[in-house]
Parts: structure tokens; sequence; C-alpha cells
């Protein structure tokens, strides 16, 4: 009985702790599902793909989400036409605390597959990130980040994968409108959306997405991303010299196509979208603002007021300030963080800064709203130098410098760049550089992501007024050595002043300003603006503290180029202030421009490159070349020149210097004096000396100074000859021919010594057999190879005499 009952202890014990493992481990597998029910779901089916569609232009954008890329915080597929991109959002849950901006990186990337082709690197697959790439990924971050909350401090990726292009529709357009459409159904806090479209300008009609082939008979090029209420977030454009009237006309179709695309995207992240995150706010208590405040505020007032400050005393004047009072305001508030006491100052100075400006309507360095700094310009800086200019404006100042060298030195892009939107050859290009020192700092001197946006914008603006056919490639280079403010414009105007240095025959000169904003919002929405100031020429100070950075350049003609910055959404209204200042400021400068250098000079300087052009006869090409291009690398390395193939009988030569291309050109006339022969008469006879029996026929020379020529046994006799010796021929014998001329295709002389002995109606025999008989005999002068190889080359098939 013991037994038993020990025994049925033992089962309801083991049963006991078997239910309460299952209980275990299901409790486990409840977490694990309340954790990953949602991406199980996806990855299970796609009941959650949701899809709109919007009808911009007669050209179906769609948009959808759910289907790929489901462990994304956001993603979207945006596609036009046959070209889609896939746009993923991943937003961290810890913050980066002191980041002081929104952490975020935007990452476009074109893959080779989606064009059907395969990269043509050493590696055949995608490298680094090209200038395409690059240019697109800022043009995306523009349109997406004005919307981010200003303290959300989250580390934030943005990646744009191309999945498949055709020859028409844009995929910068598409990445911008598939990252709106990802950050709105994403959890990631955002203020969109946005809706992105490219506008063009085709016979003064606006085009709405133009394809391709329509974009490249446009004067406008601009995409322009629009957000709720008809505002602006960003625009990006290069024009041909558009008037102010279509351009704004321009930006407000664009504009107006904006909102069916942010109506569609809306829509899908109400059906898709997720619930947005809760995050923690960075922003410091109000108590220790209202103490920094009381503390600096008629400090700070008397900085920003003072007009003798440069950039370097006003900004050290500004920390000053705060040096002088964090310890007061750290005792204060013993218990808030170090983060929050700066932000606290930060938002002080700000405050400060722009209640000047609208209570006076006067900046910090005593100009008004609409006043330029002072401009000053000198050109011919350096001998050596094709061109050169340097252009100061205030503290901002920009050494451009110009070379030119030949054709052959354009910039060529892949295949894959060029079918997303790049161009094939570039035979300009602007070089941008930042140097350190130019802001008064240390750090590595590379090129990054800024210089080469700025750089391609100030490139974009001086394009239009370069000569389609220059004879040269030109490469302008702008080192800024000091910055306050638009470096980027200053080397747009540098840039024009050293390219009029240089010759160039520019049609008139490019200036460009950048303009800035400065606005009171709405306390319960702070993307409403309720008050605003323009601002022209911004200092570094005013594009910091301010909320635009609005760049425009142009001829007095029209505009050329405009590039934003916001950072908060803007009205139209502000748009058109902002583009009459511009265009009133360029109008100064380029006024100013004109004092220094008022056009092009009408002959390049002394040391300028050189270009020419000669024609070498099909017969002497192969002399000319030499094995394996010898004489013509001989003669580059010799006098520095490039020699570059045209057709098959002209030539171009680059010459650096002028003395370089006259040496050049002896090397070449003595190269091709050897091979100069007399002019020969079409159906004259002439005595002609045997140099070599071959079976196939007999070398004859007609002067001493010319190349043997084949004389074919067919062209012997009458009768048929296998072999010269059958005549009597033999080297040294002088034979009577007659010429007819040579053979188009491969500069050949056509001699006969039967037409001599042959009838009128043979003769017409003679010329075709010539004629078919022409290729069968070079092949055969090329076989019978022996101790004379050069005698053989030269009666092949490119290798003869030419007329003189």
């Amino acid at each position: 009985m013991g037994l038993m009952c020990k025994a049925r202890f033992s089962f309801q014990r083991r049963y006991f702790m078997h239910h309460l493992g299952c209980l275990c481990r299901l409790n486990t597998v409840n977490r694990w599902w309340g954790r990953y029910a949602r991406r199980w779901k996806h990855s299970r089916g796609s009941n959650n793909v949701a899809e709109v569609e919007a009808n911009i232009s007669n050209r179906p954008l769609t948009l959808s989400t759910g289907k790929l890329a489901r462990f994304a915080d956001g993603c979207a597929i945006s596609q036009i036409g046959d070209t889609s991109v896939l746009v993923t959002a991943v937003s961290k849950n810890k913050p980066i605390l002191g980041a002081g901006f929104v952490p975020l990186t935007v990452d476009y990337r074109q893959k080779a597959a989606a064009a059907g082709r395969i990269p043509t690197n050493h590696l055949r697959r995608e490298l680094g990130s090209t200038d395409l790439e690059i240019l697109t990924s800022r043009m995306i971050d523009r349109s997406i980040r004005p919307l981010f909350p200003r303290d959300y401090f989250y580390e934030t990726q943005v990646v744009c994968n191309l999945l498949a292009i055709d020859s028409k529709c844009d995929p910068a357009v598409a990445s911008i409108n598939g990252a709106s459409a990802a950050l709105a159904v994403s959890d990631i806090p955002w203020n969109g959306p946005v809706g992105a479209v490219r506008v063009g300008l085709i016979d003064d009609e606006v085009v709405i997405n133009p394809t391709r082939q329509e974009l490249k008979q446009s004067e406008l090029n601009m995409v322009i991303a629009g957000g709720f209420r008809s505002s602006v977030v960003m625009i990006e454009a290069s024009a041909n010299n558009v008037v102010q009237s279509k351009f704004l006309k321009a930006i407000r179709s664009g504009v107006s196509e904006t909102q069916e695309i942010i109506r569609s995207i809306d829509s899908l992240a109400r059906s898709a979208g997720k619930p947005k995150r809760t995050v923690q706010r960075f922003e410091p208590p109000k108590e220790v603002v209202d103490a920094v405040r009381n503390l600096c505020q008629e400090r700070y007032i008397l900085v920003f007021s003072d007009e003798t400050h440069d950039k370097i005393s006003r900004d050290k004047a500004s920390n000053q300030i705060r040096l002088d009072n964090i310890e007061k305001v750290t005792e204060m508030f013993p218990g808030v963080d170090s983060y929050y006491i700066h932000e606290a100052f930060r938002i002080v100075s700000k405050e400060v800064f722009r209640n000047l400006i609208f209570e006076h309507d006067k900046r910090c360095d005593g100009r008004g709203l609409d006043d330029l700094r002072p401009i000053s310009c000198d050109v011919d800086l350096y001998k050596p130098l094709h061109g050169s200019a340097v252009f100061q404006r205030g503290q901002t100042q920009v050494l451009c410098t110009v070379t030119f060298d030949s054709k052959g030195s354009a910039l060529r892009t892949d295949p894959i760049s060029e079918l997303t939107g790049g161009p094939k050859e570039k035979n300009f290009m602007l070089h941008y550089e930042f140097p350190p020192f130019a802001t008064n700092e240390t750090g590595k001197v590379s090129i990054g992501r800024r210089e080469l946006g700025h750089g391609t914008l100030a490139e974009r603006a001086l394009v239009p007024v370069i000569p389609e056919n220059y004879p040269f490639t030109i490469r302008l280079t702008s080192e800024v050595l000091e910055s306050n403010g638009s470096s980027s414009m200053a080397s747009a105007c540098g840039g024009s002043l050293a390219l009029m240095d240089a010759g160039v025959p520019i049609e008139s000169h490019v200036a460009g300003v950048a303009v800035g904003l400065v606005t009171k919002t709405d306390e319960n929405d702070p993307t409403l603006i309720t008050d605003y100031r323009v601002i022209t020429d911004l200092l570094g100070i005013e594009d910091y503290f301010g909320d635009m950075d609005f760049k425009m350049a142009g001829t007095k003609k029209g505009i050329t180029a405009l590039q934003t910055d916001f950072k908060l959404p803007a009205s139209t209204r502000i748009i058109m202030d902002a583009v009459q200042s511009a265009t009133r400021g360029k109008s100064e400068i380029i006024k100013i421009m004109s004092e220094t250098i008022r056009t092009h000079r009408e002959e390049r300087k002394e040391n300028s490159p050189v270009e020419d052009s000669f024609e070498v006869p099909i017969a002497q090409r192969s002399r000319f070349v030499g094995p394996g291009g010898y004489n013509i690398k001989n003669i580059q390395a010799s006098t520095g020149v490039s020699i570059e193939t045209i057709s098959e009988t002209k030539f171009s030569i680059f010459a650096p210097t002028p003395s370089a291309m006259t040496e050049a050109k002896e090397m070449v006339e003595k190269l091709l004096e050897r091979d100069r022969a007399p002019l020969l008469e079409f159906g004259a006879v002439y005595t002609a000396t045997i140099v070599e029996v071959r079976e196939v026929g007999v070398m004859v020379k007609l002067y001493p100074t010319m190349q043997p020529a084949l004389l074919h046994n067919s062209q012997l006799d009458r009768r048929n000859i296998r072999h010269p010796s059958a005549l009597g021929m033999e080297v040294g014998k002088e034979i009577a021919v007659k010429y007819f001329g040579r053979d188009p295709a491969t500069g050949a002389m056509r001699l006969s010594r039967k037409a001599l002995s042959a009838p009128a109606a043979t003769v017409l025999n003679t010329l075709a057999e010539l004629k078919q008989n022409n290729a069968h005999t070079n092949q055969a002068a090329e076989n019978h190879s022996d101790s004379n190889d050069e005698i053989d080359s030269s009666n092949s098939t490119k290798d003869s005499v030419p007329d003189r």
C-alpha cells in the first residue's frame, strides 16, 4: 500500500512538472509571439499589401507597401512607367544625445541589373557611390529632412534601391515619392508626406515629369517637392537662361501637381500605416531657458547689434557670453543635464538674433534686408594660368582658375549613369574645394558630399553660357579661401570672371546670390508661418539661425540654376519674394563684375593651348601611325601634345603651348616628307623600275622617292602568267606601265603593263580586273614576307603612296 501511494505521488509529480514545463514554454512562446506577431504575419502572406495610384500628367505613379522588406520600419515601392524604386526607412530606438541635428542618412543606389547591364569595372559589381548617386541622395535628403521634429536625435537611414529602369521615366523623382511613402507608413515621427515632380519647359509650355527625350529639348530641368497647403519643401533646378516670369509659372505648376501625390500617400498611410512611436523630446526645461534669458539677453543684443564685429569676433563674443554664465546656470539647476543648459543658450541667442531683424529690419552687420556685402574682383592673377580670378564678397573669398585641355580629356560617365540621367560626356567641369582653413579650423583636406554638391550647383549655373562646340575641354577649379556664407554662389561669380579672363566666348556674366528667411510660426503648429522676412546675401550666422538657404544664379537675361535648403515648409509667396530678391541681387553683382572685365578676351593668352588639324592620305596612314602607334606616341612624348583620330585621313592635334604645336608639326612634316610622291596623271604612261620579284607579281617604283607598288601577274601581259620570270622580269629592269589612279578604299596604286599592248575594249576589262583583284593582290603582298618587311607593310591595304 505504501509502495502504491509512493508510486502514485511520483506519477502525479511528474505529471505536474510536465504540465508546468509546457506552461512555461507556452508563456515564452506567447511573449515571443507578442513581440514578432506582426513581422510573422507579414512573412506568411500578403494580406497587408496596400497600393495607391496618382495620375500625374497622364503618367500614373504607383505607390505600394507591405510586400517587400517587411523588417524595415517603413517600406514602399514607387513606380513610374517601368521604373521602380524600393525605398526603406529604419530609425534606431536609442537617441544620440547632443547631436544638435537630425542624424539622417539617405543612400540612393543605382543597380546595373536594373538596366539589364553588368558593371564595367574590373570587379564587375557595384563599387562606391557615383557622383550622380551622391547628388540624388542629397536631393532626397533636402526633400524629407525639414519635416522631421527638430529635436529628433534618433539615427535614421533611408535607402533607395533601383529595382528597374526604363528609357523614359525618372528614378530620382520616384525615389523622393517612395521615401515620402516609406516614412509616412512607418512608425517614425515625421510631419509628412511630401510629393515630388520634375518640371520641364518646352516651347514655353510647362511639362510635368518629362521623359528623358523631352528633357533634352527642355529649357528647364526642375525638381519640386511640395507639402501640405501647397507649401514648398525643396527646389532644385538648372535652366537655360529662363526669364523670371516663366520660372515662377513652372514653380506654381509643379507645386499644384504635387498635391495629388500627397493625397495619395496620405491615403496609403491611413490604410496601411503604423502608429507613430513615442519618442523622448530633447527640449530644455522652460525655467532653464528663462534663467538664461534673464542673465544673457542684454549682452546678446549688444553683440548682435555691434556692426563692427566680423565673423570671428562675433562668434567669440557670443561664445564668451555662454562661458561667463554657464557655471551660474549649472549651480541654479544642478540636476539638469549639461546638454539642456547649452541648448538653452542656443535658443536664447537665436531668439535675440531673429527678433532684432523683425523689430528693426536691420541685420547684425548693419545692412538692410536687401543690401549686399562689399564686393571686389580681380582677374589675370598669375601669368602661367590660362585664366584666373578672385571674387571677394564680404568675408567670403574664392579663387578660380581655368585650365584648357584636349577634347580627349572630357569626362565620360559609365553607361549605367548615362541611362539613369547622367551626362554621356562633359567637356566643362567645375571642381569645388573647401579647405578647413577657410573657416579658421583644422581637419582633413578632402572632397566630400558637400563639396560635390556645391561644385555641381556652381557648374550648372555656368553651363548655359559655355559655347556648345568649344574646341577644348575646360576645367574650372574653385578654391574657397575664406567663407562666411554662400561660397557656392561666389564660385559661380568667380568662375564667370575666370572664364572671361581665359578668353572663353561666354555670352555674358553669371552671378549668384543666397537669399535667407527668418520666420515666426504658430505656437500650436510650428510649420505654419505667420510672419517672415526675406534677407539677401546671407552671412554664415544668418544661415545657421535662419530658416532657408535659397541659392539662385543667372545672367542679366534670366535664371540658370537654383537650389533651396529649407528648415520648414515655405509658401509659394515666400518663394516668389525670394526669386525677386535674388534677381535684384544678381543684377547688382553683374554690374560690379563688369567693371573689372566687361567681356571675354578676344584672343587667348600667349601660353594658352592651341588646336589644329591635318590630313594624312590613307596610303600614308600606317606610315604616320607606326607599328602599334609608335610614331604618334613618340611625337606626344617628345612635345607634350595630344593627337587624336577624327576620321581615316584626318587627325586633330592639341598642344599646351604654341611652341609645342610648332615642334609637333615639324616632326609630323619630317615624318611624312620621306613619303612625298610626285603628282601622277590618270592614264599616263610611266617608266617603272623593278625592285623585287614575287610569285604574285613584281614590286616596282615609279620614282626613287616613292614606295614600291605591286604590279600583279594579271597586269603584266595579255597572256596568263604564273610567275614574272616567264617574261624575263628581274630586279633592276625598267618597264613601261600605265597609271589608273588609286583604290578608293585602300589607297593602293592601280598599275598595268598589259593595258599598253591591249586594244581600247580590253582597257576597260583591265580596269575591272584591277578593281576585282585589288584586295587579292594586296593580301598576297602582305602574306609574301621576306627580308624586307617594311616594303611588305607599305603595300598592305593601308600603306601605299599618296598623291601630292
